[in-house]
């Protein structure tokens, strides 16, 4: 039996380590899907609608690490799963969306042709990282790889691989054979670092802000709290410092004891954050000074605040270079983690306080949920912005997932996502505001 570009791309997916996909079976797939399904493994996993493939792939590849895969038909069907898209891109997640096109005889000219939609790539341009087209069965494969590697290469994010169905079904060509991707990482600057660390030096009271993008540094950035830094973190970023760990505000970024906090730190360096509008009451609340910034998106420098410094780089390799620029011992104030100790105590408080009957529920969550390293799932709900973002303690930082865009619905489809991402525990997911029924399909 003649290989097709379907069992190529089906045989290259795994052995470039995925595992499992999630997608809607479509007549315009169907030759992947065979390959998938005749190869034996990858497990296909089906879902009701594109937007809930899309966002249990996302919520896979936030909890396991790996590269997420959904797959979609083209036109309508790549249009469901946008608006999860959207919201794999907000959040960073490491998402393959590989959908489909009509014959290329067909396709780009706006002829009318059954599940043609003329403006597909502008679409899928607007909620990728990146969008590569396979043309014709040579660069099946080159343009499968390129695709993985643009997802996984920090500032990581979902990228778009679309791939007629006449390619699909043509004989493939001799080729490579894939291997996991490795992705391409932003190095930092060695000047700016050594420059970095003297003002971390001269710093008696230094704060790291991290968000989702130093999750990658949690190791680094949990040697540089042990060395005195405080820490507080967004809500993408918890437990990139352990959430017990007596230097840390956690996510209470926002509290009137977290302001008192920055106002007495003589310096903080943003790790991976964007310094969302809902975590800095709009870019108004004030942050220490000086300011430093480290983040693999170039063009995030002083986007929010204005900075003392940005370094372009991996947060893993930013701070482990600025670690081995400073002492075994700063000269930081001893009294500085106690100090924040009390700042999250009397602000996790004050949110108790106002829970009312809730309390009961938070408080069994926040145990049970750390205790068992469960991944902990939240809708957008306002149980979720009150205490499910914050109060409810997660063991690591791979284990919380909510959505970041704000959109109502992904949280059923997310947990999905999250327990084939991790079947040797329960997980746990809160819903509410209608939510279910707004994502049912």
């Amino acid at each position: 039996m003649t290989e097709t570009v379907g069992d190529q791309i089906a045989e290259g997916l795994a052995d470039a380590g995925v595992t499992t996909i999630f997608g809607v079976i479509s007549i315009l797939n169907m030759p992947i899907l065979d390959a998938i399904a005749e190869q034996g493994r990858i497990r296909f996993v089906p879902a009701r609608g594109e937007a809930g493939a899309m966002s249990m792939a996302d919520a896979y590849s936030r909890v396991s690490g790996e590269i997420g895969v959904a797959l979609t038909s083209t036109g309508t069907a790549a249009g469901n799963a946008a608006g999860a898209q959207a919201e794999a891109l907000t959040a960073g997640s490491r998402v393959l969306h590989i959908t489909t096109q009509i014959d290329r005889e067909f396709m780009d000219r706006d002829r009318a042709a059954i599940h043609d939609v003329p403006k597909q790539l502008e679409m899928l341009r607007g909620v990728s990282k990146q969008v590569v087209r396979i043309w014709d069965e040579n660069g099946a494969l080159g343009a499968l790889a390129a695709a993985m590697r643009a997802v996984v290469s920090p500032p990581s994010g979902p990228v778009s691989l679309e791939i007629p169905v006449d390619v699909q079904r043509a004989p493939a060509v001799a080729a490579m054979r894939l291997s996991p991707p490795v992705p391409t990482v932003p190095t930092p600057d060695e000047g700016l670092l050594d420059q970095l660390a003297k003002q971390v030096q001269a710093a008696r009271r230094p704060m790291l802000w991290l968000g989702g993008g130093a999750r990658g540094a949690a190791a680094e950035a949990t040697r540089l709290a042990d060395l005195g830094f405080g820490i507080v973190t967004s809500t993408q970023g918890r437990a990139t410092v352990p959430e017990d760990h007596p230097g840390s505000l956690g996510a209470y970024n926002m509290t009137p004891d977290a302001e008192a906090i920055y106002a007495s730190s003589d310096l903080m360096i943003v790790v991976g954050s964007r310094l969302r509008g809902n975590e800095t009451k709009d870019n108004r609340m004030a942050l220490p000074a000086p300011l430093f910034q480290i983040d693999a998106e170039s063009t995030q420098a002083g986007r929010n605040y204005p900075v003392s410094g940005f370094i372009c780089a991996d947060a893993a390799l930013a701070l482990q270079g600025l670690l081995d620029r400073l002492p075994v011992t700063l000269d930081t104030n001893p009294n500085f983690h106690h100090e924040i100790a009390i700042a999250r105590a009397k602000s996790e408080g004050a949110l108790r306080g106002r829970m009312g009957p809730y309390q009961v529920v938070a408080d069994h969550l926040s145990m049970t949920v750390a205790a068992g390293s469960h991944p902990w799932i939240r809708d957008v709900t306002i149980s979720n912005s009150t205490f499910g973002n914050r109060y409810v303690r997660i063991a690591a930082p791979n284990l919380g997932v909510h959505a970041l865009g704000g959109g109502i619905g992904q949280g059923v489809a997310m947990a999905i996502g999250a327990a084939a991402a991790s079947p040797s525990t329960r997980t746990i997911a809160l819903i509410g505001d209608g939510g279910t029924q707004l994502g049912i399909a």
